[in-house]
């Protein structure tokens, strides 16, 4: 699988916002007794092509969700969008979770479930077709739909990375 993803700088200048995805409880059985621990999986983005992900572990829920918010502020990628949606559909898989996105008509919405939606809606696309298959754990569903748009491409980097100009691309 090659990767394509464009990472981004600096988040200094950039405004995100971030989603909780799932919040898992963790026991650990000790001598004196359990020991309780939260693991939290957070997906930041602008709503505008930027994107990312964390993963954050705490014995407090909201530790969890703070380290995992800072986690994915570190993780950022750059996502191509075309008038709202993706520029061409693509497949993608992490673990045991299969992802499949497709672009949609303006009007369309957000059709995906679970973590799949958060991280669609946070990277700001408003119109898609998406759809997963095999494992439904949201820490691989997550980590397959960021590698999905990882790999998406725009006209403008096809041309770039072949050294011709964007007519060629599209008139062969």
């Amino acid at each position: 699988m090659a990767t394509n993803m464009n990472k981004v700088k600096s988040t200094n200048d950039l405004e995100l916002k971030d989603r909780l995805v799932a919040v898992n409880r963790v026991t650990k059985v000790t001598k004196g007794g359990r020991t309780f621990s939260f693991s939290a999986i957070v997906v930041v983005g602008n709503e505008d092509g930027i994107v990312g992900w964390g993963l954050g572990k705490a014995g407090e829920v909201t530790a969890a969700i703070a380290k995992g918010t800072e986690a994915a502020k570190k993780n950022l990628i750059k996502v191509p969008l075309l008038n709202g949606t993706i520029p061409h559909e693509q497949v993608s898989k992490f673990g045991g979770a299969q992802v499949f996105i497709h672009p949609a008509s303006h009007g369309t919405g957000v059709k995906a479930g679970g973590a799949m939606r958060a991280v669609l809606e946070s990277v700001g696309v408003t119109d898609v077709l998406a759809k997963s298959k095999g494992s439904s754990n949201p820490h691989n569903l997550v980590k397959a739909t960021i590698a999905a748009l990882g790999e998406l491409r725009d006209a403008h980097m096809v041309a770039q990375n072949r050294g011709v100009s964007l007519d060629t691309v599209f008139n062969g």
